[in-house]
Formats: structure tokens, sequence, C-alpha cells
């Protein structure tokens, strides 16, 4: 409050001068040179110095306030291309003391800050760092862990099944050898549609340099095909996904879909992804052997790694299976727009 009431009593004062000068010297003139203006003229002219007077004064005390102006916008800009040890010095007595005073707090405050956040960036890049090692241990742990329960037992089991083929050669029967081979060939089939899946896991992201709907129209059904899958895929957006967005998309679809191969034993899948104005809603369902949802552990089929990439995105997943009748995963992600993010920072 003390600098509003110092700069309007300068301010004050600045006219008071103004008017001063000029009445004093109006005063001095009609006392000492009136009777020697005998013509209007002569009036004009007395009278068109006072006014350039008055306009000489206000001139001179606007140059004084409008330097100390342009001094604090110049250190605005100095803070503002990053130079943050700058600092305004000024004298006690000047009237833009306390605005000086007051820049030079901020200025301190922020560079602060800054100095704290740039700590901060450092200790997050490399925790970052950490936590790729982290990641890409746990992922290591994760695939031994999926390899050693499915792929590494049937193949096992079929070196078992297949050990035994020619002993039953030797006794000469036919009807279990051909059980056997049966038995074989299914285990191998399985196995083959659990790499498969690894495989889907384990393979570079296709959405670089592309779209979101680019990239399913041609990674979607290239996949089913592989994998021996009828797929439907609908597509239902009306503007574009920001990056983030989309890569965080894509890598749901991926482990939901490498999901699909690996368990659901399902001859159909279908991928929705539709924009609803308020929220982005992506249905992957499947006609597989489902199961029941209280029977899979936390952090099974990747569902924790799923839920977690729409819960960043300050969505959530909802998985809806039964045993017997497929699986949907549904994730539902709020759609912001340009507009709305203009109005709620305004």
């Amino acid at each position: 409050m003390m600098k509003s009431l110092n700069m309007k009593w300068m301010l004050v004062r600045y006219f008071l001068l103004s008017t001063v000068v000029v009445l004093a010297a109006a005063y001095l003139g009609w006392i000492y040179m009136a009777p020697q203006f005998s013509s209007i003229d002569m009036w004009l002219g007395f009278v068109g110095g006072l006014v350039l007077l008055g306009l000489f004064v206000g001139y001179w005390a606007s140059v004084h306030f409008t330097r100390k102006v342009d001094m604090l916008h110049i250190s605005i800009l100095q803070l503002m291309k990053g130079n943050m040890s700058h600092r305004i010095n000024g004298m006690e007595q000047d009237s833009f003391y306390r605005i000086f005073t007051d820049f030079n707090q901020m200025a301190s405050s922020l560079e602060e800050r800054i100095r704290i956040l740039q700590k901060l960036g450092e200790e997050n890049a490399l925790l970052y760092t950490q936590s790729n090692e982290s990641a890409v241990r746990e992922e290591r742990k994760r695939l031994a862990r999926d390899l050693h329960d499915s792929v590494s037992q049937q193949l096992f089991a079929m070196h078992m099944s297949a050990s035994s083929l020619p002993k039953l050669i030797e006794q000469n029967k036919p009807e279990l050898v051909q059980a056997v081979l049966k038995q074989v060939i299914e285990m191998s089939v399985l196995a083959q549609r659990h790499i498969r899946g690894f495989i889907a896991q384990l393979r570079p992201l296709e959405l670089e340099g592309k779209h979101l709907t680019e990239a399913l129209d041609q990674w979607f059904p290239d996949y089913c095909r592989q994998n021996g899958l009828r797929g439907v895929l609908d597509i239902q957006l009306h503007e574009g996904l920001s990056d983030g967005i989309e890569q965080q998309i894509f890598l749901i679809i991926q482990e939901s879909m490498a999901n699909v191969v690996k368990h659901a034993n399902a001859e159909q899948v279908t991928l929705s992804l539709h924009d609803i104005g308020h929220q982005l809603l992506l249905n992957i369902s499947d006609n597989g052997k489902g199961f029941r949802i209280q029977d899979v552990k936390t952090g099974s089929y990747g569902m924790y790694t799923m839920r977690e990439r729409a819960q960043k995105l300050g969505g959530d997943m909802e998985v809806i299976s039964n045993a017997g009748r497929g699986t949907r995963i549904k994730v539902m992600i709020p759609r912001f727009h340009d507009s709305e993010a203009l109005d709620s920072g305004q």
C-alpha cells in the first residue's frame, strides 16, 4: 500500500510543481509586463509562452518518471531471457525504491526456484535412467518366468511324448503312435501360439512416423492374419490425438492383442476406437475361452501394465470376461479439446 501512496504523491508533486511554475510565471508577467502589452498579439504570445512552460515542466517530469519505468521494463526482459542474476540498483529516497526492492526479491525467489527445478530435473533424469534399467530387468524376469511356465513346459512335454514313439513303433501299436503324434502336434501349435505372443510384445513399435489410424490400418490386419484370427477394425476419430495419447493407446492394443494370441484360443477379435466428444472409448473383444476375473492373479495377462497406461492418461480400464464367453477389454480416456484448454486457462 505504501508503494501506491508514494507513487501517487510523486505524481501529485509533479502536477503541483507544473501548476506552481505556470501560475508564478503568469503572476510575474501580469505584474511587471502587463503595462507593456498593447495588443492582443502580445497577450496571445504571453499565454502561449505559459503553455510552453507548462509543457516543458510536464515533459521533464514525464521523462524522469518513464526513465524509471523503462529501467523496470528492461529488467523484466532480462528475466524473460534467462538472466536470473539481474537486479535493479536504486536509492532509498527514490520513489521507485520499494518497487525495485520488490522486483529484486521476486527475481531472487524466481532464481532460487529455477535452481531447485534444475536440480530436480537432473535427479529425475538419473531416476529415469535407473527406472529404465530396472524396467528392463523386470521385463527380462517376467519373460523368463512366462517362457518357463508355458513354452518350456510344453517343449518338455513334447520331448517326453516324442521319446515314447520309438518304443511304441517297436511294439507295433499304430493307434497309440497316432494318438501321441496328435498330442505332439497340438502341443507344438500351442507353443507356437505362445511364442508369437511373446514376439508381439517384444517387436519394435510400428507407430513411429504414422498416426494411430494409419498404423492400426496396417498393423492390425497383418497381425490377425499371422496369428490365424479374423479381425474386425472400427476406428472413428473426429480429430487428431496427441503423440503421447496415440503411443499409449497403441501399446495397450499391442499388449491386449498379445494376450488374445497367448491365452484366449480365439477365432475372431474386434477392435474399436471411438471419439464420443468428451471421451475416447477403446474396446477389444474376442470370442475365446474367457476366464473368471476372480481366478486371475494380480498383474497377470499384462492387465496391470494396460491399466497403468490408461491411468497415465487420466483414464481407466475395465475387464469383462466369463468362462466360455470370451473377453472384452474396455479402456476409457478423457478427451480434452483445445478450446476447453483455452477456456480453463482463461
